[in-house]
């Protein structure tokens, strides 16, 4: 299996695609200025969070409370958005002029609204002088978007994951059950190593994330072309493909979903997987003798940084308090309201120093600590590998190529110019 995050991606609320340019094509007041953030803090404005009322409602009840009776004569009108049709909301939002003034969005949300000039450019308005040193730098280059200058969102919470590995399954491969590997090449050798022993280690072909993590150059700097058909994605995809021919890789790699293949490795029929504290519990009860000799390390990486998935807050350029709305949108996300809401949920502050706090540093002898202290120790360097402009389509495309590659219908090479000659007629229409 590819060592992606769907273990974190099931704990972040926001899962949306890339936002459809087109439907915000000339939006009304885009290329205004907005109001001055350096004014004074007053005024009512709107903050729209994303599928998470449901659950903490009164978390963000006494967080607004908190920042009103700090900031006398300010109103803060919240609302939340269900997860299904979330992108469409904003489109539409974004297209009539009235997007509230504080904004939760995914970076791959943000970009097309900061294309379109309607987000705050915190550089440019000298917001990021002031704040910017407060964030993870990993987190606030999260809302750096190719192509344009400046950021575009105040990071807030995290997310990443560790990746599980059966250490009976190790041991019967001759290898340490102690000694996980950390680079890919270490990661191919030992799964040679299973192969050779009738024992596959991944369930799931290579995604982006892995390509990043390998250290190849996904795009160029200004956005405008995917470039995984580098010489080092080459060199990936072939090892992966012979990963495949091999063993090394499940027999049903190309048909297998995220849930499938961990039902793979709970059955111990997979020597590695990516995890959570909810996969913890179900091992712990419907797999003893796999939860006993069970261990958890980082995801191989040859770049020294893991992936890291983040939500953000942005704020609305048109805004008639932006004052307001940046002084809102950095409270919500400054250190002590962010340690806050990690407490709340198993997600992870960006604010820098909050990692090396010792909830997030010590286990508490709870499945959950266990995961949760695994899971910090990666992100204080971790980076966000998946590319804003980067769509399900183009997922599609990338896993279809790479299939043919597998069943020898073309070459890593060929596999990957189809992919990336696809994925960048696809930019060319946005």
């Amino acid at each position: 299996m590819s060592i992606h995050r769907r273990a974190a991606m099931r704990t972040l609320v926001g899962l949306g695609a890339v936002l459809s340019l087109t439907a915000l094509t000339g939006c009304g007041g885009g290329d205004g200025e907005g109001s001055s953030t350096s004014g004074k803090v007053g005024g009512e404005i709107k903050f729209q969070t994303w599928n998470l009322r449901a659950n903490f409602k009164d978390y963000f009840e006494g967080l607004i409370a908190d920042f009103e009776k700090q900031n006398p004569g300010t109103k803060v009108k919240w609302v939340d958005q269900p997860a299904d049709g979330y992108p469409d909301k904003l489109s539409a939002d974004a297209s009539a002029g009235t997007l509230p003034d504080v904004v939760n969005l995914s970076p791959d949300l943000a970009y097309p609204l900061a294309k379109a000039g309607i987000l705050l450019n915190l550089d440019k308005d000298n917001v990021a002088s002031t704040f910017k040193g407060e964030y993870l730098e990993g987190a606030w280059k999260g809302y750096e978007m190719p192509g344009l200058d400046g950021s575009y969102g105040f990071p807030w919470y995290l997310n990443s994951g560790p990746l599980f590995y059966n250490k009976t399954m190790f041991k019967g491969a001759g290898l340490d059950p102690a000694k996980a590997p950390k680079t890919f090449d270490e990661l191919f050798a030992d799964a040679k190593q299973l192969a050779a022993k009738g024992k596959a280690t991944l369930g799931q072909p290579p995604t982006i994330e892995d390509f990043g993590r390998y250290g190849v150059p996904l795009m160029d700097a200004a956005g405008s072309k995917f470039t995984l058909n580098d010489p080092k994605g080459v060199e990936l995809l072939t090892k992966y493909q012979e990963l495949f021919k091999s063993g090394g890789l499940h027999s049903q790699a190309l048909t297998l979903t995220p849930e499938t293949t961990g039902q793979k490795f709970l059955q111990q029929q997979l020597a590695m997987n990516p995890g959570s504290a909810h996969d913890l519990e179900n091992f712990k009860k419907n797999a003893p003798g796999l939860y006993q000799n069970l261990g958890i390390t980082d995801v191989p990486t040859n770049t020294g940084s893991q992936n890291m998935y983040l939500q953000g807050l942005s704020v609305n350029k048109q805004s008639k308090n932006a004052a307001t709305a940046v002084a809102f949108a950095h409270f919500v996300t400054d250190q002590k309201n962010q340690e806050a809401f990690g407490h709340e949920v198993a997600v992870f502050p960006s604010t820098k120093g909050s990692l090396d706090k010792e909830y997030w540093t010590k286990a508490d002898g709870t499945e959950e600590g266990r995961i949760r202290v695994a899971t910090a120790a990666m992100l204080p360097k971790a980076v966000n590998y998946t590319p804003v402009l980067l769509s399900d389509e183009m997922k599609t495309i990338l896993r279809n190529e790479i299939a043919k590659c597998f069943q020898g219908k073309s070459s890593p090479r060929e596999a990957l110019d189809g992919a990336v000659g696809q994925m960048n007629k696809l930019l060319e229409q946005k």
